[in-house]
C-alpha cells in the first residue's frame, strides 16, 4: 500500500482542501487526518457512519493523596513546571503537569502518584469499502507526535486488504506531528503558498522530508495572487530537482464547496480541474515510476 502525505508549512494554504479532492479522485479506501490539534478533514470528506472512539492516553499526571500528605512542600519546591498548587491543601494542576515524576520521587511519605490521563480520542470511521482514521487531542495536551503515529497505525491496520493507496492529511508546520506523519510514507505533496512566509515554510518542509529520505513534490495554491513568488517557487523546485506538479488558481468557488461539505472536484470549477491534472501527475510518480 502506497502512502501519500499532504503537507504545508503553515495553516491556511489549502492543504486539506486539496487533500479531500485527491481522496475523492482516487476513491481512496484508506485515509487519515493527522492534524490532531485541529482536525477538519471530516468536514469535507464527509462520513455517514458513526465513529468508533477510543481514549488516547498521553503522559501520566501526578495526583496528591490529601490523607497521606504531610504538607512538607517538597513536591512544590521541586516541580519545575509550577504544577503543584497550595490551595486548601496540596493539589496538582493537570494542565501544567508534565508527568515527569519528580514530585513522586521526592515525596517522603508516598502521597504522590502518577496516574494515566486521557489526552485525547482516536476515531475510526469504517464502512464496507473505506476507513478513515483521525483523532482529537485535548486542549493543552502534549504528545501530538505519538497520537499521529497511533492514527497512522489505526488506518493501516483497518485498511481493506486490496488497498493500493492511502492518503494522509498532515498538520501544518514542521513540529512533532509532521515528523511523525513523514515516517514510512512514499511521497509528500507540499502545498505551497506564494508568499514570503509560504516560500520559507516550503523550504523547511522540503529539507525535513529530505532528512527522512522521502521524495517530495510541490504545487502552489492560489498562485495568481502573487505570480512573482510563484515563479520563485518554480525556480527553487528546478534547482533542487523537485517535481513541480501544478499551479492552482485562486477560486471563489472553493469557499462555496467547502461550506457545503464538498470537495472542489465535486463541482465544476477551475481549481478543481487543475487539481485533477495534479492528481494524475502524482499517480504517475507514485505508481508508474515506482511500481506497484
Amino acid at each position: 500500500m502506497k502512502q501519500l502525505l499532504i503537507l504545508s508549512g503553515k495553516g491556511g494554504t489549502g492543504k486539506t482542501t486539496i487533500a479531500s479532492a485527491l481522496i475523492r479522485l482516487s476513491n481512496a479506501k484508506a485515509y487519515a487526518d493527522c492534524d490532531v490539534d485541529a482536525p477538519n478533514l471530516h468536514l469535507i470528506a464527509g462520513r455517514n457512519s458513526a465513529p468508533v472512539n477510543k481514549d488516547y492516553y498521553g503522559l501520566p499526571k501526578a495526583a496528591i493523596n490529601p490523607e497521606r500528605c504531610i504538607q512538607c512542600d517538597a513536591c512544590r519546591q521541586n516541580c519545575r513546571f509550577a504544577a503543584v498548587l497550595v490551595e486548601n491543601g496540596y493539589t496538582v494542576d493537570p494542565f501544567a503537569c508534565e508527568g515527569c515524576g519528580v514530585c513522586e520521587f521526592v515525596c517522603p511519605v508516598g502521597a504522590v502518584s502518577l496516574n494515566p490521563a486521557v489526552a485525547g480520542k482516536r476515531m475510526l470511521y469504517r464502512d464496507e469499502e473505506t476507513v478513515f482514521s483521525t483523532a482529537q487531542l485535548k486542549m493543552g495536551s502534549g504528545n501530538s507526535g505519538l497520537l499521529v503515529t497511533e492514527v497512522k497505525k489505526q488506518m493501516t491496520a483497518a485498511a481493506p486488504p486490496d488497498t493500493k493507496l492511502a492518503i494522509i492529511d498532515g498538520s501544518p508546520g514542521i513540529g512533532c506531528p509532521v515528523i511523525a506523519s513523514l515516517s514510512g510514507v512514499d511521497l509528500v505533496l507540499m502545498v505551497a503558498e506564494p508568499s514570503v512566509s509560504g516560500i520559507s515554510d516550503m523550504e523547511r518542509i522540503v529539507k525535513t522530508a529530505a532528512k527522512f529520505g522521502t521524495k517530495a513534490v510541490v504545487c502552489v495554491n492560489k498562485y495568481d495572487t502573487n505570480p512573482e513568488n510563484t515563479k520563485e517557487i518554480e525556480t527553487f523546485c528546478k534547482e533542487q530537482g523537485l517535481p513541480f506538479v501544478g499551479k492552482v488558481p485562486f477560486d471563489e468557488s472553493v469557499v462555496k464547496a467547502v461550506n457545503s461539505g464538498r470537495a472542489i472536484t465535486d463541482i465544476n470549477c477551475k481549481s478543481g480541474e487543475v487539481v485533477k491534472a495534479i492528481y494524475h501527475r502524482i499517480m504517475k510518480l507514485l505508481f508508474d515510476e515506482g511500481g506497484e
